[in-house]
């Protein structure tokens, strides 16, 4: 009966979603009010970062029956959201009562049969993606969309392939089974006391982001074992800064985070934390030049805040990985050429045979065009030698594979911290937004 009431409700009050273009100078400010419910955070931000909107400042409240956030967004190259195309898809997603949505493009979520899906996890080694890549192609299997994310000495993917004959998915029951096993063997290689994992599935409509979250999470990359070695030429003061105290007055765990700003890095705490079965009542962003800062009001979904240090501890180094993650270590290599059968296979051979290790990947097929993006560092880490990179280069083509310059601007002034929290100073004596001066009145 409570669950037909929520429905009802929901019903009877849809979404409403406000862009606005003129109160803030430098970015979009949109605005929802909905009916809460649990999981609703992560649907909004999954939404931004699906148009690849980088997420400036933000007020999170769900506190009660309502869900109350404003964000100010830009695109990727800093401006307003001026695209009619995108703020009307916002709005048509935000204000959906449909608990998925497809989105713009097929990258993320694949929720036809035209791909077959395969997810992967196990050991990282150097090389690991390259003989991945191999196997499809012997198996005339025709990586279309991928991502590969390697944290803690574990790798994970989400690939879509088709047959490279039909250009369809695999469906034939006699082949999936020979392309998991021979995957599965890759993944473990020589240590057979690592557990390798892979599945098939035909179609699928989890956001792809999320479930390498949810895969690496699952093989407990977040466990600091072997972190020392792993990290000898880590520079400490890259690495996020997480903590966690009590609110006690207002029975809320509250979870700080400072780390180098990055797109979606709003969108993989929130999904870390509501995969983790956490429910964010209040909150705020601010980014700053390089750095963002969040902070959040939290408890369990049974309504408690976090009642241990083991707990607490898990939390925190849950969010660490999360936003190591997605991090972009190494030296970016884009390529963009005419796609073909066996490519993704020879470009990372070609990796391999240079000593080169792929810590991440995005691989992306449209209009007949590969689009692939690689971070790549030496086998122990280190940065590549340039002249490895150019002998790479024209190996491959100086035209298809180029290096993106990434300039580092000086880093800001921090916000600074108090015993409450250095972002909700206020949060408590605040009646509503306009009192924050987020937003203005739109009554």
């Amino acid at each position: 009966m409570d669950d037909e009431y929520t429905k009802f409700v929901r019903r009877m009050n849809p979404p409403r979603v406000v862009i606005d273009n003129d109160s803030c100078e430098d970015a979009t400010i949109i605005q929802v009010d909905s009916v809460n419910k649990h999981g609703i955070l992560l649907d909004v931000v999954q939404v931004l970062a699906d148009v690849n909107l980088v997420i400036t400042k933000a007020y999170i409240s769900s506190d009660g029956v309502w869900f109350m956030d404003v964000f100010n967004v830009i695109d990727r190259d800093g401006k307003k959201i001026r695209d009619q195309d995108i703020i009307n898809y916002i709005q048509i997603r935000l204000e959906s009562n449909a608990s998925f949505v497809p989105s713009m493009d097929s990258v993320g979520v694949t929720p036809s049969e035209e791909h077959t899906l395969i997810e992967l996890s196990g050991t990282d080694r150097t090389g690991l993606l390259s003989e991945v890549c191999a196997v499809l192609a012997d198996l005339h299997c025709n990586v279309v969309n991928a991502e590969i994310w390697t944290h803690n000495a574990r790798a994970a993917a989400v690939v879509h392939v088709t047959d490279d004959t039909t250009g369809c998915a695999i469906k034939d029951p006699n082949r999936l089974p020979s392309i998991n096993e021979l995957l599965c063997n890759v993944l473990r290689g020589n240590n057979e006391s690592k557990a390798a994992k892979m599945t098939l599935a035909t179609s699928g409509v989890t956001n792809r982001d999320r479930r390498l979250h949810q895969i690496m999470f699952a093989d407990r990359d977040y466990e600091r074992v072997g972190r020392a070695e792993l990290r000898r030429v880590e520079d400490k003061g890259s690495r996020p800064q997480v903590t966690s105290f009590d609110c006690s007055q207002k029975y809320y765990t509250v979870i700080t985070m400072k780390a180098k700003d990055r797109p979606k890095l709003l969108f993989d705490i929130i999904c870390t934390l509501t995969d983790m079965q956490y429910v964010v009542f209040h909150g705020m962003v601010n980014t700053g030049m390089t750095e963002a800062y969040q902070e959040f009001y939290i408890r369990h979904v049974d309504g408690v805040p976090i009642s241990s240090e083991a707990e607490r501890e898990r939390v925190v180094q849950c969010l660490e990985a999360a936003i190591e993650r997605r991090a972009s270590e190494g030296l970016e290599l884009q390529l963009c050429t005419d796609d073909r059968v066996g490519l993704l296979s020879d470009i990372t051979r070609i990796f391999r045979e240079n000593s080169l290790s792929i810590k991440r990947a995005e691989i992306s097929t449209k209009g007949g065009k590969a689009l692939d993006t690689f971070y790549v560092t030496d086998v122990t880490g280190n940065p590549v030698d340039p002249k490895m990179i150019d002998s790479i280069r024209r190996e491959i083509g100086q035209t298809i594979l180029q290096v993106k310059c990434n300039s580092t601007p000086p880093p800001s002034k921090s916000p600074q911290g108090t015993k409450m929290g250095y972002l909700f100073g206020n949060l408590f004596k605040a009646q509503n937004f306009q009192d924050l001066k987020l937003i203005r009145s739109y009554s």
